[in-house]
């Protein structure tokens, strides 16, 4: 037997697909799905019980479209070294903690990066429980670096004496997506350096081709020129982080359809570290960390305008990035790139939920699954709304954290 009709009467609503937020919807909801969306001045059925939100904004629930689960946003260097040493029962209490974090933020899915363990996947697949299943997880397992290159910390290297493709799916099975590392990081100390691919065209080409065989997107780490027109040559399906990249790597991604995680975030948190560090840190590297974050800010103002695809990823569990917390702070600077914020909660939702293949998440409309955020006040509020989060909906149901 069905459940009771519910109407949530909202004084705003933004349905996560970009368009400009409207005013006064009664959400009708039936059975954890949204059976249709009234203009609150149309008749109502009569049968259906209103709760009233008309003094709020609703929006989706949030993706994090790139975390690490088993690391925290700690820059405390003794936590963040434990962190490579402690036992799977420690990980799995730090995955359960950090899925909270999530949950109490509005964050509703994630999308794993990746650990040199393989741990997200595992408890993915054995361990989750109690209200951290409130929040879907996507892993890559470990991913997949070049020998003697940047990824140690959050995957594994190619084995030796085979090809990329062969050595990808030798494990993690039942990952969600394949991810792959083409170039270093980020460089921290040097403003716009750029470090070489890791992998050769013909190996990323193969190795994207058989993951698309196995039915799992690729994610790619990649900053630089080359790094990154080799993994988008190759038909990859998202670039993670891509500082540097240039303007004509975001045309070819507009064009293929290549999802970019910008994770802009991470210079803001290294940034504000250094500063709090004053005569314990060289000053210029705060310098060089701001550069960067407004240099990764004018690349996203230019893939918002020529309609490259952004999906909001924190790269949570970096040093001063925190789960759940940072969303906000990534929903700021999509907007300080001039992201509307109709279009950066898009991103946070609709995008993200897109690259997970959760087809029926990710919108507030008819058929979708009432997934959503109740924020006080008018949708001008956001983001600075999620601090206090007057409700959250899951399946059509009120819960408590």
């Amino acid at each position: 037997m069905s459940e009771q009709l519910i109407g949530y009467r909202v004084g705003w609503l933004i349905d996560g697909t970009g368009n400009p937020a409207v005013q006064n919807r009664v959400l009708q909801v039936s059975d954890g799905v949204i059976l249709h969306i009234f203009n609150a001045q149309q008749p109502l059925p009569p049968q259906m019980d209103i709760v009233d939100f008309s003094d709020c904004t609703v929006i989706p629930a949030l993706v994090d479209s790139h975390v690490h689960l088993v690391m925290s946003g700690s820059t405390d260097m003794t936590v963040r070294q434990s962190q490579l040493s402690n036992t799977y029962d420690e990980r799995r209490q730090i995955i359960r903690r950090h899925l909270r974090q999530h949950l109490a933020c509005g964050v509703m899915a994630v999308r794993d990066g990746g650990d040199h363990h393989g741990d997200t996947l595992r408890y993915k697949l054995n361990d989750g429980n109690d209200k951290t299943q409130m929040v879907t997880i996507a892993s890559a397992g470990r991913a997949y670096h070049a020998p003697g290159r940047y990824g140690k910390l959050i995957g594994v290297p190619v084995e030796a004496g085979l090809r990329l493709a062969q050595s990808a799916f030798k494990i993690d099975s039942g990952r969600d997506h394949l991810k792959l590392v083409n170039s270093g990081l980020n460089s921290l100390t040097q403003f716009g350096i750029e470090t070489p691919a890791q992998f050769e065209p013909e190996d990323l080409i193969e190795t994207v081709a058989v993951a698309r065989q196995n039915g799992q997107p690729t994610m790619v780490h990649a900053n630089g020129t080359r790094p990154v027109k080799l993994a988008v040559e190759a038909g990859c399906d998202s670039i993670e982080h891509g500082f540097f990249m240039g303007k004509e790597n975001m045309l070819r991604m507009a064009d293929n359809g290549v999802v970019w995680v910008p994770t802009a975030v991470t210079m803001k948190a290294y940034e504000d570290y250094l500063k709090s560090q004053g005569h314990r840190s060289d000053p210029s590297f705060a310098e060089v960390s701001r550069r960067n974050l407004e240099h990764q800010l004018e690349q996203m103002r230019i893939a918002h305008e020529i309609g490259v695809r952004v999906a909001l990823g924190t790269d949570a569990g970096s040093p001063g990035v925190h789960h759940g917390a940072a969303v906000k702070e990534e929903l700021r600077l999509l907007i300080m790139a001039g992201f509307s914020i109709e279009a950066a909660i898009g991103c946070a939702s609709h995008t993200g939920a897109t690259l997970m293949k959760l087809v029926d998440r990710g919108m507030l409309a008819p058929g979708k699954r009432a997934d959503f955020i109740v924020l006080k006040g008018q949708a001008n509020g956001v983001p600075e709304a999620l601090d206090t989060i007057f409700q959250r909906v899951v399946g059509g149901k009120i819960i408590e954290i």
